[in-house]
């Protein structure tokens, strides 16, 4: 059974600093493309940060200098530190997962909060 287990969300101040981590079991982790979404209130799911197999990552205009998506393919974890922190960065984030092939399935975690109060 293949589960993606996101942490490290809370409330922070504007300007301030979160480092979420994902835990992934049941699949092969290093040859899958790793990421973060995150969805507002009243928006749809946007891609914030992936990270491929090869470590090649790829992240949306809006954070880009601010957050950087790593990973640890001996601890099946996919990170997303996350500095300099806006009030539009509040959103719910999934953690992602995709396997190399087109008939593999796309995996996602259940989601965890991020505040930014202003």
């Amino acid at each position: 059974q293949v589960q993606l287990v996101e942490s490290g969300g809370g409330l922070v101040q504007s300007g301030g600093s979160l480092r979420l981590s994902c835990a992934a079991s049941g699949i092969i982790f290093s040859i899958y493309a790793m990421g973060w979404y995150r969805q507002a209130p009243g928006k749809q799911r946007e891609l914030v940060a992936i990270i491929s197999s090869g470590r090649i990552t790829n992240y949306s205009d809006s954070v880009k200098g601010r957050f950087t998506v790593s990973r640890d393919n001996a601890k099946n974890t996919v990170y997303l530190q996350m500095n300099s922190l806006k009030p539009e960065d509040t959103a719910v984030y999934y953690c992602y997962g995709k396997g190399p092939f087109t008939t593999n399935p796309t995996y996602w975690g259940q989601g965890t909060q991020v505040t930014v109060s202003s």
